[in-house]
């Protein structure tokens, strides 16, 4: 492709440099990692937290790079266009670059859901008779793959080389997570979104995002920036950032559709918890539905409602929305009962790694509960600091039993992170070792008790300092489920 076909009309900046020979150049590729650079690419110099990609530059041209882009004009042997977003660039150059994706794609942000939205979106559509796919956290699913994955929203590169991959197969529905982090980075840029979805927001990511503020204004790129004007923004109601996601998606010029108790599209009228299963009463216009969801925890209906509204927004009929919600399955490592004693308590598996999601995940067991909430978790190291405390009062005001272990300690010392969880954690216990702290608290389970393992979710590893070292809640408990006789 040629270099001014591959930019487009979206940097006037560089509009006359593309006019003359430079725009004649032959693009076989793009990248922003100079090592994956082969000859006839373009590569792309990004500023990253810990190195500039201007100083690979040189790297880049000696591998056969044809041209750059980057944030400012270099000598590196080769054209460098100078734009004033490279990685905007990166993205719509790797759109056109592969050309095709699945004709319906939805996207949906938030702090905590996204990974449960685009599964049940992807369930919807495959009931409905849609060759569906999802993209995010716990990687790619399709009519013929399951492939574990460790990015929300992947870079742009690999995002659509996966799109083109997936039309390839035949799927013309996919739903995608779409992170601060990679809304932030314009990783979804050049993706053809025909929805977008808002489940909530709460802390997280603060050694990223300077404020809250700045968080939410990242999440609302999707709705300011990517979406087409009129298109569906299906927006959880009930939350306390929903009407500010209103706001913004109003603005836009999207179409608004909200759902939840205060929904306007699905209205959610009643709920009855089951250990096992919701009954949730949803009003959809003047029709009424009396779903069973075979998943626990009330924020699984939210979740439900924002997937049935991307479903639904894009073309399935409601009853058929409705009907597939009581087949769903739950996303990996969402609240995933693993196990029970063979006094009937149960063990359930959660990803909650940040505040709102940890209340989120404990307070929705209580209903269910008639003996003692146990949970154990840990916080990641290198990550928001301010969050342990803040997790350590969730934990146990709303926990009967608290056991305080690691998590990903990463670069830092895992005493640490604990006693910084601990200060604010009365009365909790401390077991450093996460497989042990798992044991002890299934020794520790009577009837009528539900135990929450939080933080890892679906994760198959354990990173300590640079090493990541295997490791699944789910194993563990399934272990200390066995060895207690379960």
């Amino acid at each position: 492709m040629k270099l001014r076909d591959l930019a487009g009309d979206d940097f006037p900046e560089i509009s006359e440099t593309l006019a003359g020979a430079v725009g004649d150049l032959d693009v076989t590729g793009v990248s922003s990692d100079s090592r994956k650079v082969v000859p006839g690419m373009l590569f792309a110099a990004l500023a990253g937290s810990k190195a500039d990609g201007t100083g690979f530059l040189a790297d880049a041209a000696g591998r056969g790079a044809v041209a750059a882009v980057a944030g400012h004009s270099s000598d590196a042997g080769i054209p460098v266009l100078s734009v004033s977003n490279p990685r905007r660039f990166l993205a719509l150059a790797a759109a056109r670059l592969y050309g095709t994706q699945p004709n319906t794609m939805v996207a949906v942000t938030g702090t905590a859901g996204k990974t449960s939205v685009a599964s049940f979106t992807r369930q919807i559509w495959a009931h409905a008779g849609y060759a569906a796919a999802q993209i995010g956290t716990t990687g790619i699913v399709s009519p013929t793959r399951n492939e574990y994955g460790s990015l929300t929203t992947p870079d742009p590169v690999a995002l659509h080389a996966l799109l083109a991959e997936l039309s390839a197969e035949g799927v013309t529905h996919a739903a995608m997570e779409a992170s601060s982090h990679g809304l932030d980075q314009s990783r979804l840029d050049g993706v053809q979104l025909a929805a977008g979805g808002f489940t909530n927001l709460g802390r997280d990511h603060m050694d990223y995002h300077p404020t809250l503020e700045s968080y939410m204004a990242a999440k609302m790129r999707l709705f300011d920036t990517l979406l087409p004007k009129g298109a569906p923004a299906v927006i959880f109601a009930d939350d306390e950032w929903s009407e500010q996601a209103i706001r913004a998606a109003q603005a836009a010029g999207l179409n608004v559709l909200t759902v939840g108790r205060r929904g306007d599209y699905l209205t959610l009228k009643r709920v009855e918890h089951f250990r096992h299963k919701q009954m949730a009463e949803i009003h959809v216009g003047d029709d009424i539905f009396e779903v069973d969801i075979p998943l626990a925890g009330d924020f699984q209906v939210a979740n439900a409602l924002v997937a049935a509204g991307l479903a639904m927004s894009t073309g399935t009929p409601a009853a058929t929305a409705m009907a597939a919600l009581e087949k769903l399955q739950g996303a990996a490592g969402r609240l995933e009962l693993v196990g029970q004693t063979r006094h009937g308590a149960l063990a359930y598996v959660d990803y909650a790694h940040k505040p709102d999601a940890l209340e989120n995940v404990l307070s929705s067991v209580r209903p269910f509960t008639t003996g003692r909430v146990v949970v154990v978790f840990g916080c990641g190291g290198d990550r928001d600091k301010g969050k342990r405390p803040i997790m350590g009062e969730i934990a146990t005001r709303l926990a009967d039993l608290v056991i305080v272990t690691d998590d990903n300690p990463r670069s830092e010392v895992p005493d640490v992170i604990r006693s910084e969880i601990m200060a604010a954690a009365p009365g909790a216990v401390e077991i450093g070792d996460r497989a042990e702290a798992i044991r002890h608290a299934v020794s520790l389970l009577s009837s009528g008790d539900t135990l929450i393992v939080a933080g890892k979710g679906h994760e198959e590893g354990q990173t300590i300092g640079d090493v990541v070292l295997p490791f699944s809640d789910h194993v563990e408990v399934r272990k200390a489920l066995e060895e207690a006789g379960s």
